[in-house]
């Protein structure tokens, strides 16, 4: 696609993960399969720890709000009756969770989970982080001209830290000088660039963001931002009027910074 200059004027990169850094196949085929093939073999594991009981109680609590949601599945009190109930109980809980994984549900209680599952696997070694190659060497180098890096991701900060420190290239949280997630809006509203523009002290126009996604693009674009959508492999296809409004990059390392920079 040949190189896209970067004005003059920016000062910070902002970058989503899915489809921009990381293959949507990773997430589709590693992270959430991951959760479903687990969940059953994790909760017995982990079952009297405080935190795993948190996460039950979260689920049951969720579970109780969704009971009029149709084929809702409801979760019984734990009354410690023995192995067997134990295990029915257990089984519950798995069913819950593949129900709302089915229905790509993004509450609270779901997300908490998966969030310490995917901690113990990355910990463990079972899952790395994958980023597309042009990634880390094109970081480098615009961190050597001066830009500030920062994420931007609807999953949570916890869950990009796992990623970016468990990566296919090691640890490489030293590269970003910040996250940010949903918590400061949704990445398809122009104010949330704004709030992140003024958390990390500059103009929106300040920054670059970069993102598959065309809604979260015109976002950004309507808060003044500077904006490039990222065309990857996997990444869903763009229409012909996207196509020729945005700067489009298939890697990173189309951008070309100024001199002055």
């Amino acid at each position: 696609m040949g190189l896209l200059p970067v004005p003059a004027e920016v000062r910070a990169i902002l970058l989503d993960i899915e489809g921009t850094t990381t293959p949507i196949s990773f997430v589709q085929d590693t992270l959430f399969p991951y959760i479903k093939d687990t969940v059953k073999e994790y909760l017995r594991a982990h079952w009297e720890e405080e935190e795993c009981q948190q996460d039950v109680r979260l689920l049951r609590k969720q579970a109780e709000e969704d009971s009029s949601l149709d084929g809702a599945v409801p979760i019984p009190l734990d009354s410690s009756g023995g192995e067997e109930e134990l295990e029915q109980l257990i089984q519950a809980l798995v069913d819950n969770v593949h129900w709302q994984m089915a229905l790509d549900r993004k509450t609270t209680a779901l997300k908490q989970l998966q969030g310490h599952m995917w901690r113990a696997a990355y910990a463990t070694g079972h899952i790395k982080g994958e980023l597309f190659e042009d990634v880390v060497p094109a970081i480098r180098k615009w961190r050597e001209a001066g830009m500030k890096v920062y994420i931007y991701s609807s999953g949570s900060i916890e869950a990009q830290k796992l990623l970016f420190g468990y990566s296919t290239e090691g640890d490489i949280l030293e590269l970003f000088d910040g996250h940010f997630d949903t918590k400061i809006g949704p990445k398809v509203e122009s104010e949330s660039y704004r709030r992140i523009a003024t958390s990390i002290g500059c103009a929106t126009s300040n920054i670059l963001f970069l993102t598959d996604v065309p809604r979260e693009a015109s976002a950004a674009e309507e808060a003044e931002a500077h904006v490039a959508v990222v065309t990857r492999p996997g990444n869903a296809g763009l229409t012909d009027d996207e196509k020729s409004y945005y700067s489009l990059i298939s890697s990173f390392s189309e951008l070309f910074l100024p001199s002055s920079t």
